[in-house]
């Protein structure tokens, strides 16, 4: 997983409260596509006409922001399914940050194993972040001192749980975390085996 300290780039608009994971990408996009193939499928029930032609006023279709690594949202975003192919559809099109002022608790912590940072604003911080979307210059979202840069060099403050932004930090998942403690695993069962034979039988002997 691609380790998240510094994101700088562009803030789109996307002010829709319960953007649930079907909006964010449909189910049959995932079972056709691998994970790297999602991004040109990112919110297309937004994105595109009946003819299969672009929105223009659509904000991800728009010059200034069709390239934007942070997407501004609403209330509940990733609500419904807990698929986390929402994730890898963000993160196939490049968005790598999610600001809002609450989330879908699965695809919460579903960006976390993603390494997509969702950050959690109270509503009047949310309201002058949506205001600074439209600023010229990029943002800086700084998870080493949990800290948003804006355009107009003001900042807002974020917080996220301890040991999520140590993982996204080191770019490990809950798997990688588990293995940064192998040491005193092995160590552990080491000691379990000597106090606890029976409970650690001998692997099978194969037969010739």
């Amino acid at each position: 997983m691609q380790p998240f300290t510094l994101l700088r780039g562009a803030a789109a608009p996307l002010a829709i409260d319960n953007v649930d994971t079907d909006l964010i990408v449909r189910i049959e996009r995932l079972t056709s596509l691998a994970r790297g193939e999602l991004g040109p499928w990112a919110f297309e029930a937004l994105r595109f006409r009946a003819d299969g032609s672009e929105d223009p006023d659509f904000v991800l279709n728009q010059p200034r922001w069709r390239e934007a690594p942070i997407l501004v949202a609403g209330r509940n975003f990733g609500c419904g399914s807990s698929r986390e192919g929402a994730v890898w559809a963000l993160l196939a099109r490049g968005i790598r940050c999610v600001i809002a002022e609450s989330f879908g608790d699965i695809f919460h912590a579903n960006c976390f194993q993603n390494g997509v940072l969702p950050i959690r604003l109270a509503p009047a911080e949310l309201a002058r972040a949506h205001a600074a979307c439209s600023a010229d210059g990029p943002w800086q979202v700084d998870l080493r001192t949990q800290r948003i840069a804006l355009p107009d060099g003001g900042e807002l403050p974020f917080e996220v749980d301890p040991l999520r932004r140590e993982a996204l930090l080191e770019g490990l998942d809950d798997i990688g975390r588990t293995l940064k403690l192998r040491g005193a695993v092995d160590a552990w069962q080491a000691r379990d085996r000597a106090a606890r034979p029976w409970a650690w039988p001998a692997a099978a002997v194969p037969q010739s």
